[in-house]
């Protein structure tokens, strides 16, 4: 995959041009945490750090990095960022419908861009299942399924991490324990 890399009059701002449509329709903006939580692509892009925002339409990135850092470090790993999150298929942008929505979007928003990365260095997955009254049930899979340190990785993971950015959450709970 190429991507064309773009300067532009202000130094601090690099557009890419990803040869696959980044968005179906509109455009997208996110500059804090709040709004990067409707994107994963972009909340990789900032945990990168020196990111200030990002501006994303169906054919471009516009990033806009701190006045401290370097685009010589900052390049390559964001075109890193965006090969490697088009090619798990999903959407740049969650889409938000209502309240339920919203929190399901969020938590697949986490669950792409924080945890399963993490998980899939151990060779296994998380696959979201549902949201609802609260609780987020999740499926375990690969060298996770059975995993004697799943439930830990669970409790003290995953759930940690979810219900410290997404309040509705109470518990998660992978689908095993549920059918049981």
């Amino acid at each position: 995959m190429i991507i064309e890399i773009q300067e532009t009059p202000d130094a601090n701002v690099v557009n890419f041009f990803p040869p696959e449509k980044l968005l179906k329709e509109g455009r997208a903006e996110f500059v804090d945490a709040k709004s990067i939580r409707k994107s994963p692509l972009a909340e990789q892009i900032f945990d990168l750090g020196g990111i200030k925002s990002l501006f994303i339409t169906a054919d471009m990135i516009s990033v806009t990095k701190e006045e401290s850092a370097s685009w010589e470090g900052l390049k390559p790993l964001i075109m890193a960022e965006i090969m490697d999150y088009l090619a798990t298929g999903e959407e740049v942008v969650v889409k938000e419908n209502g309240e339920d929505d919203n929190v399901v979007g969020q938590i697949t928003a986490l669950l792409n861009a924080r945890i399963r990365p993490a998980v899939k260095k151990d060779g296994g997955d998380i696959k979201f299942v549902s949201f609802e009254d609260g609780i987020v049930l999740v499926e375990m899979q690969g060298a996770c399924k059975g995993c004697p340190y799943a439930m830990r990785t669970l409790k003290d993971g995953v759930e940690k991490i979810l219900k410290t950015y997404i309040p509705e959450v109470r518990e998660v709970r992978n689908i095993e324990e549920s059918a049981n």
